[in-house]
């Protein structure tokens, strides 16, 4: 398991872990943001996600797209208008919606405020909580003095009535919960001090004119190096990147070779690697896509090389300094989405496509928005006409040092641009810095809000109230029995279980203002472990057996299913606190209850055999099994001739007449007529039958 060292490091690692606060990760480049991501998802127990603006960065961070997750529409999102545009979400989506501790936000500076309130909306629909975000923490990360989000004339003016700002912390859901601001400043891709200082000047728009004059005097006039010496050109548009390309590997008089990646699955082409279709000459520079999975470590994301030979499975690639050439084979790139196992029911990155192509691209030159998160020893950078904030700072950190470093154009005072919004978020980031003291207390309050939700009834008692509900609105279509049941149901309920967990969770603060972490305090682990062993008994015991006598048989199929929907989601609810009650048998502990609980909630399955078995009207107690079964054949036929005559099956004898059928068991025509639902058009249509059904069961 990777070892944090450095102590900001460590606090992020301690409040993305330990507590419910949301953590805003920002940083200079180079200091260590995306490797504390990965290390984050190796060691965390929580369930999580990992989302990212565009398809490369959530293929490089190891997660999926915004969009694809929470299956956002692509313009504007106007608030209050997502769920609308949104697509139906499937089954298993939601389960993973529903049980996410921790969503990790890539790439932050790239998403727009109104996208972050879409996250919010989707979270909240499908999580029943009112909380920002349906109580998820976030891990946000990303460096807003690099890329910011695109944001069209057009669609800033639906947006613009809604917000002050397009970047993230102009979001309305962000705005209403408190979030921890990290800023890392250990910089581990540059060591030269002077191109250091000279890079934070930049990046905080405060770079003095020696500081420039400094930068500049790396500008050489029409430079032109050997591609020997392996530099590359960052350029601000792709169209200039594009056409240096293409012209050089037109100047080589080499033979050219096209390699067609193979595609298998779900694999879209903005998320593509490299070119599915590349073309490569030898003595063409290129630049390495993906890092060296071996031993080995050969090579690396952004390392640039000269093709020196090349055949059909293998290209050799030399690189600048380094004594050997690298023989090249073909590598996969995964697209991933997120599912459930069905044994662990953990999440689990389930790889939906593949893309199989040489790890290289053409590298004469790239654009500065493709180069983010890149490192390169030498570079030439076209950054004189930067028409967006970020782009010369993130330019030049692609660079080790200033030796390594040609600038095309000297770079103007003018491109290096600012934005006071972006100072003002920047100085309240540095406000928002935790202490220790407050990682404490933030472990604390954590704790006990999972406490205070543990011994929370209020949708079991939500849930109760809308079956009976559903009762109230289709009574005759159902037996009278379900009102009896569930009310005697939510008397128990209301008595033994709400009642006494509200008593308890008002006796909870008294033991809080000890100022100790639940988890340390002995006095309320003991209070925790019995009132753990009586919610559990209550449920196992006393609640379920009610809850599986409820009838459900409803001459409506549509009325039963919506019934037994809704007492599927209260089944639901008291196995989950059953686990978590279960969880608590040697104690209360933040991680194994979290896990119990979300473990529950996957692992929940309708008890169907225990619905079968529900006692029904026609049960010994209402009549011996002889009416139960006679109640059944009579069913079975009347939904069988409602089938010939494609009609529903109340039309054919309502479930109450089979009902009294079942009680009274007439045996002539005459009887027959007498009970309600009978009348003589019907006794001469099927009278006869149901009398010999009747008969075979006397």
């Amino acid at each position: 398991m990777p070892a944090i060292v450095n102590e900001k490091l460590q606090l992020a690692h301690d409040f993305v872990l330990h507590t419910n606060r949301n953590v805003f990760l920002t940083g200079k480049a180079g200091t260590g943001k995306t490797t504390f991501l990965h290390q984050i998802k190796l060691m965390t127990s929580k369930r999580l996600a990992v989302v990212a603006p565009t398809g490369v960065a959530a293929i490089n961070a190891g997660g999926v797209t915004i969009h694809s997750l929470f299956q956002l529409p692509f313009g504007p999102l106007v608030p209050g208008a997502t769920s609308r545009e949104s697509k139906k979400f499937n089954r298993e989506k939601i389960k993973i919606l529903r049980t996410l501790d921790l969503l990790i936000v890539d790439e932050i500076s790239m998403v727009r405020a109104d996208v972050l309130d879409g996250i919010d909306e989707v979270l909240r629909r499908f999580r029943h909580r009112s909380e920002p975000f349906g109580g998820v923490q976030l891990l946000l990360i990303g460096d807003m003095q690099q890329l910011p989000p695109v944001i069209r004339d057009e669609d800033w003016a639906f947006l613009k009535p809604h917000y002050e700002t397009g970047y993230f912390f102009g979001s309305r859901a962000l705005q209403k919960t408190p979030y921890i601001s990290i800023e890392l400043d250990h910089i581990y891709r540059q060591s030269d001090k002077q191109f250091i200082d000279i890079l934070n000047s930049i990046r905080e728009k405060r770079v003095s004119r020696q500081q420039l004059d400094e930068l500049n005097r790396h500008y050489i006039a029409d430079f032109k190096p050997d591609d020997k010496e392996g530099f590359i050109t960052l350029s601000t548009h792709n169209s200039a990147a594009q056409h240096i390309n293409s012209q050089k590997l037109l100047e080589l008089n080499t033979e050219s070779h096209t390699f067609e990646a193979t595609i298998e699955g779900e694999f879209p082409a903005q998320a593509y690697p490299t070119e599915a279709s590349l073309e490569l000459k030898v003595g063409a520079q290129v630049m390495f896509v993906k890092n060296d999975i071996s031993r080995d470590k050969l090579f690396y994301n952004g390392k640039i090389g000269q093709i020196t030979d090349i055949d059909d499975d293998c290209i050799y690639v030399k690189c600048p300094k380094e004594p050997e050439t690298l023989a090249v084979d073909r590598m996969e790139w995964l697209n991933i989405r997120y599912s459930l196992d069905s044994v662990t029911n953990e999440i689990k990155e389930e790889a939906v496509g593949k893309f199989v192509q040489f790890p290289l691209k053409l590298a004469w030159a790239i654009t500065i928005h493709k180069s983010q998160g890149l490192t390169f020893e030498k570079a030439i950078i076209d950054a004189a006409s930067a028409f967006a904030h970020g782009q010369v700072y993130v330019a030049l950190s692609r660079c080790k040092s200033l030796d390594g470093l040609v600038l095309r154009a000297p770079i103007p005072s003018h491109s290096i641009k600012t934005e006071l919004l972006l100072e003002e978020f920047h100085e309240q980031v540095q406000l928002q810095v935790p202490t220790e003291e407050e990682l404490r207390h933030s472990k604390q309050s954590n704790q006990e809000d999972l406490l205070m939700d543990l011994f929370t009834f209020d949708r079991a008692d939500y849930l109760i109230n809308r079956c009976l509900r559903i009762f109230n609105e289709h009574a005759a279509s159902l037996d009278g029995e379900v009102q009896a049941v569930l009310s005697d149901f939510k008397k128990l309920f209301g008595e033994k279980a709400r009642s006494i967990a509200i008593r308890f969770q008002r006796q909870l603060p008294s033991y809080f203002a000890e100022n100790l972490l639940p988890e340390e305090n002995e006095s309320l682990q003991e209070r925790v472990r019995k009132a753990g062993d009586y919610f559990k008994n209550l449920i196992s015991n006393e609640l379920l057996p009610i809850f599986y006598s409820c009838p459900t048989d409803s001459d409506n199929k549509l009325v039963r299913e919506t019934l037994l929907e809704s007492l599927d989601e209260l089944e639901k609810e008291l196995s989950v606190k059953l686990y978590c009650f279960e969880s608590c048998q040697t104690g209360f502990d933040a991680l194994a209850y979290l896990k119990a609980r979300n473990g529950a909630e996957l692992a929940f399955q309708p008890n169907r055999k225990n619905k079968e078995n529900r006692k029904t009207a026609f049960s010994e107690e209402s009549g011996g099994k002889s009416n139960g079964s006679l109640y059944k054949a009579l069913t079975k036929w009347r939904d069988d001739l409602a089938g010939e005559n494609d009609t529903a099956g109340y039309m054919v004898l309502p479930r109450k007449t089979i009902l009294e059928l079942t009680k009274s068991k007439p045996s002539t025509l005459d009887e027959l007529l007498t009970v309600k639902g009978f009348g003589k058009t019907k006794v001469k249509m099927i009278g006869e039958e149901v009398l010999a059904i009747i008969r075979a069961f006397r």
